[in-house]
């Protein structure tokens, strides 16, 4: 036979009501900054490839199908396998190139500061 224990919940807070002062909480008479991790270009440009990664291919082996290649889904179908990797390296190369600039800005900051 086992016993449960009684739990008396009216005297215990739930997360929302209680006042942690951890060490991410802002300090007296600081505000708190809610800022987004990532900034809104890089999101706009991971949904831009996206679509294009999604929408190139497709379009282009419909479109190439039967006018270019005459009925060869073979060739249309490699084509858009050929299109699905210009989008990924353009993703790649924009993405690296993002991440330089950021690097310069940092480096740049930092000469500024002394």
């Amino acid at each position: 036979m086992t016993m449960a224990t009684k739990r008396n919940l009216s005297q215990e807070k739930s997360a929302v009501g209680r006042d942690d002062n951890g060490p991410f909480s802002p300090k007296a008479g600081e505000k708190s900054i809610i800022a987004p991790a990532v900034p809104t270009s890089v999101i706009l440009k991971l949904l831009g490839f996206t679509f294009a990664m999604f929408a190139l291919p497709i379009s282009s082996y419909f479109l190439t199908v039967n006018t270019i290649f005459r009925g060869n889904s073979t060739y249309a179908g490699g084509l858009a396998a050929i299109l699905a990797n210009v989008v990924l390296v353009g993703y790649v190369i924009v993405a690296m190139k993002e991440d330089q600039s950021e690097r310069l800005e940092a480096e740049e900051k930092a000469k500024k500061g002394q």
